[in-house]
């Protein structure tokens, strides 16, 4: 377990002796043993024998919060500037890393000498480290703890389906080996070293999953977390505000494959061409997967079970299977195509394989809640891209009932947020009786379904545009009924998940919620 001396050593090159850190910490019996439990930025989540790393916020100042993690249990924070002498925290002492000697190679007893163990040997109870900024010297803690482990990393990213493809990457992993997964969505720049940080010499192996939103940002991540297997979902239109284009997207998703060693395993997206090109951009070998027969692991016979999951025939090599899994939605095939990929180049049997792919403790974002009316919420609120709102459309095609979409802006869009929005919108069209729009860019989506309804031969689709979350509220309620299902879908600025906490009752959501 990572321990006061690992983060010493990781941020000075100093690794203090057991006596001199038992100074630090009297209570431990032997302080080289003494474990730090886990690293927060966050001061509610402090557990007893936390780092608590006080980042700087443009709103918050995790520096204010010093005093609260201290008297949560935690024994150790990062700090990057003087702390409010006013705050209770000010009374705890603080080693400036930036003033400390490293250390004396010429020392006759082997042993290191530096003004950081003399100012160590006085302190007792938890204590403030001052570093030059905080969230690199997490990155530095993280990337020392991560190249003492022997564990094996599984990177993934993409623009659609990371999480899910996470979750189940970890579950078939999980039938063989102790693994660790990403917590919810640290995926970035803190939230994946804080993961690492989690990490013990018990872990076989870690599914971290990697977001992108400027190049060299992937990079930027392996170079911590060092993934000997990198998975690519897909390449599509989320954050093109940010990275300016499709290609740009797909030249920031190939860093992953770039920084696999040539022993390591690529897992890319044959049906996707920008994903397939990455082969090119690997010295690591490439497995493709996909609904192509030319891919090495390949599905076909594909049948979306509603709620119920979906059923498919599995291809690989001579091999061929016949699954049924509780993903939902026909798109999810490819979730469970990277998950038994992963499985494959690992050395898991079928059966392993199997199981995961089968379990039920694999939590996908996608709720679905009852009314108080008896309505079918499909609360799909957590994001939105085009791609995902096509294919939490295409699930809503598959269900029975009288289908209705509320759909809000999909933000960060850039250069596509007019195609994208139009591409949603017609597709909405062929699938509902009834579309609700919320928010100023998703007016394309109406106009779009508007104009592909007056076209074709469909009955007349009814639309109706707000601006705000809560004028959708007061138009729906009242008007939803046992017949219909809903799907309310829109990126997390525009806060949808408003409507479904607005629309479902407090019964249904004790004894009717049902993670899927």
């Amino acid at each position: 377990m990572l321990t006061l001396a690992d983060i010493l050593e990781s941020l000075t090159g100093i690794r203090p002796s057991p006596a001199a850190q038992i100074n630090v910490l009297r209570q431990a019996q032997d302080a080289a043993a003494q474990v730090i439990t886990e690293a927060t930025v966050d001061s509610r989540q402090v557990i007893p024998g936390a780092l608590f790393v006080a980042l700087p916020g443009e709103r918050v100042d995790g520096h204010d919060f010093v005093a609260q993690a201290f008297k949560k249990g935690a024994v150790l924070a990062l700090i990057e500037h003087d702390l409010n002498p006013q705050s209770p925290a000010a009374q705890f002492p603080v080693i400036d890393l930036r003033l400390a000697a490293i250390s004396d190679p010429s020392a006759d007893d082997g042993m290191v000498k530096s003004d950081l163990l003399a100012a160590l040997a006085g302190i007792e109870g938890p204590f403030c480290l001052r570093v030059e900024k905080c969230l690199p010297a997490l990155q530095q803690i993280a990337s020392f703890w991560r190249r003492k482990l022997k564990v094996k990393v599984i990177g993934v990213t993409g623009s659609v389906g990371k999480s899910t493809t996470k979750e189940l990457v970890a579950e078939v992993l999980s039938q063989r080996y102790r693994t660790l997964k990403s917590p919810g969505n640290l995926n970035n720049e803190i939230g994946l070293p804080l993961t690492v940080l989690s990490l013990s010499e018990g872990h076989q192996r870690a599914v971290l999953e990697m977001g992108f939103y400027v190049p060299g940002e992937i990079a930027f991540l392996c170079d911590i977390a060092q993934p000997a297997i990198g998975i690519v979902t897909n390449v599509g239109t989320v954050h093109a505000e940010r990275a300016g284009s499709v290609e740009a997207i797909a030249q920031g998703k190939a860093e992953l494959v770039q920084a696999l060693p040539s022993d390591g395993w690529a897992i890319l997206n044959y049906d996707d061409p920008w994903v397939r090109g990455m082969a090119a951009k690997t010295s690591a070998r490439a497995f493709f997967y996909g609904l192509d027969s030319r891919a090495d692991l390949w599905a076909d016979e594909v049948n979306g079970l509603g709620l119920d999951g979906i059923s498919f025939k599995l291809h690989f090599r001579r091999e061929v299977l016949h699954l049924r899994v509780p993903l939902i939605g026909r798109h999810s095939v490819h979730t469970a195509l990277r998950a038994a990929a992963v499985g494959l180049v690992d050395g898991l049997t079928w059966q392993e394989i199997i199981e995961g792919l089968r379990s039920s403790a694999t939590q996908l974002r996608l709720v679905a809640v009852r009314t108080s009316a008896g309505a079918l919420l499909l609360d799909d609120t957590y994001n939105a891209s085009p791609e995902s709102t096509l294919a939490a459309l295409n699930l809503l095609a598959e269900l029975d009932g009288r289908k209705m979409a509320v759909l809000g802006d999909m933000l960060e869009l850039g250069l596509y947020e007019e195609q994208g929005h139009d591409l949603v919108g017609v597709r909405a069209a062929e699938i509902v009786a009834e579309l609700v729009t919320v928010g100023q860019r998703a007016h394309g989506i109406a106009n779009a379904a508007r104009a592909s309804n007056a076209h074709s031969s469909r009955p007349p689709l009814i639309v109706k545009e707000f601006d705000a979350s809560q004028q959708a509220i007061e138009y729906l309620q009242g008007r939803l009924t046992e017949k219909d299902v809903v799907l309310v879908k829109g990126s997390r600025g525009m806060r949808m998940d408003r409507i479904v906490a607005a629309l479902e009752s407090a019964a249904s959501a004790e004894s009717s919620v049902e993670a899927i």
